[in-house]
């Protein structure tokens, strides 16, 4: 069922509460793909109800970012969510979320100045304030997030310890594409060419970590050999770092458990990819 009113979702997710239903949650941006896909079967699994919310967020989009661009397609979602079997679509406006004089936010004071916030300010306080809003709109007792964007796992992890919130977050692994791609609804903008390209960096993720478990533990030489497979594919490299997987501090030494976090553009797509080592 397609909820697009908050006050509606807030009545539902009530009443559910009152029958002992437990609810898992799916907050997206839509055009939604497996990896989505993969999310809300795991919440199914779970939980006797699962919501999935779809709403491109502006709050976390800089001036120059693709907000106007970010693929949409409500009518192939909601297809997608009826052939899962979710219970209800939370699909809100925009000026409902965030209405005239709107001015209250959630800033991070740790873990969202590196990585990707290092290149995006402001992103995580649209991301922190946005998933805020939705579980107090939906109220679940679990959440599901896609550890392909690793670090707004763990900054959303951060955020619900940090302000005692009655949810658990879940992290789903990241789901690839056969040829090695990590699964975002940003591919759709890569040309054929492109894509080619940007497969250079899970070759080059992959490369490290079969490099790691050889026995090489030092970052600096693991990032140099990532570096020579994606300099001639990639248009930039925003970073590639080596980090505790628990407080994303770059590590000196190499070890089990610890996480690749790389960020490229290829053409004018902006690509996020991990591995676990």
């Amino acid at each position: 069922m397609l909820i697009t009113d908050i006050n509606q979702m807030k009545q539902i997710s009530k009443n559910l509460k009152k029958e002992g239903k437990t609810i898992g949650f799916v907050p997206t941006m839509g055009y939604l793909h497996k990896g989505h896909i993969s999310l809300m079967e795991c919440s199914k699994k779970d939980n006797d109800i699962t919501i999935v919310s779809i709403f491109v967020n502006p709050t976390q989009f800089g001036p120059n970012e693709d907000l106007d661009k970010y693929p949409r397609d409500l009518e192939r979602d909601l297809k997608i969510c009826k052939e899962v079997a979710v219970d209800y679509v939370f699909h809100p406006k925009a000026e409902d979320m965030y209405p005239e004089g709107y001015s209250t936010y959630v800033v991070m004071e740790t873990l969202t100045d590196k990585l990707c916030g290092k290149f995006r300010p402001g992103h995580f306080k649209g991301v922190l304030t946005v998933v805020n809003k939705l579980f107090n709109i939906v109220k679940p007792d679990k959440a599901y997030f896609g550890k392909k964007d690793y670090q707004q796992y763990i900054v959303i992890k951060k955020m619900v310890e940090d302000l005692n919130m009655d949810v658990d977050i879940i992290g789903c692994p990241l789901i690839r594409e056969k040829d090695g791609l990590a699964m975002s609804s940003r591919n759709k903008y890569l040309s054929q060419e492109e894509r080619e390209r940007a497969l250079s960096i899970s070759k080059a993720l992959f490369k490290a970590k079969d490099l790691f478990e050889k026995g090489e533990t030092n970052p600096k030489n693991l990032i140099k050999e990532m570096k020579k497979i994606m300099e001639n594919n990639v248009d930039e490299i925003q970073y590639i770092e080596i980090v505790n997987p628990k407080n994303l501090e770059p590590k000196e030494k190499v070890e089990k458990g610890d996480i690749i976090l790389v960020a490229a553009f290829v053409g004018s797509t902006r690509l996020i990819d991990n591995i676990e080592l």
